[in-house]
């Protein structure tokens, strides 16, 4: 890798650490390409990105960024995995750690920094759009229900008038 793409990695990364809200360190122990393959596909159908890069290039990007103090972690063979999400990134880490390859080493959500265990408990909450389906809901059942209370009286009405007349006929 010469200079020039050195540069363009920090960059990128750079930019990367300016739009991502969580930022979870991995440390490979031996995935094989299939398995790295099948984690970035699960990280990028969560919205989230799995990139490896060299832990030397990746503390030049955190410098002077709110994620600055995970450099710490950056020892060996690791790789950064970030969303906007505050929770995809370490949902998919966890998950996939189950795997002996993949051990979780720590992480950052916005200045908060995040142990194992811290990762671990943002994992379990529930994602964006499964609180926003949740808010949708509560937000819906108090109209659901005033519309099913109004309607019934007249669907009462109109069930004795069909009973009425089925015994007529």
């Amino acid at each position: 890798m010469d200079r020039s793409q050195k540069a363009d990695l920090v960059t990128e990364l750079k930019q990367v650490f300016a739009e991502t809200s969580v930022v979870v360190i991995t440390r490979n122990l031996g995935l094989s390409v299939a398995q790295s393959t099948d984690l970035r596909l699960k990280m990028r159908d969560a919205g989230a990105q799995f990139k490896v890069a060299k832990n030397r290039l990746a503390l030049i990007a955190l410098e002077g960024t709110r994620f600055s103090p995970i450099g710490d972690l950056l020892t060996g063979p690791t790789a950064l995995a970030t969303s906007s999400d505050p929770v995809a990134a370490a949902k998919v880490a966890v998950e996939f750690a189950t795997n002996d390859r993949l051990e979780i080493v720590g992480g950052a959500m916005g200045e908060t920094m995040l142990d194992v265990a811290g990762v671990k408990a943002l994992a379990a909450l529930p994602s964006l759009d499964e609180m926003r389906g949740t808010l949708i809901g509560l937000i819906q059942a108090p109209a659901t229900k005033i519309a099913r209370t109004v309607a019934e009286p007249g669907a009462q009405l109109a069930r004795v008038f069909g009973a009425y007349a089925a015994q007529a006929a």
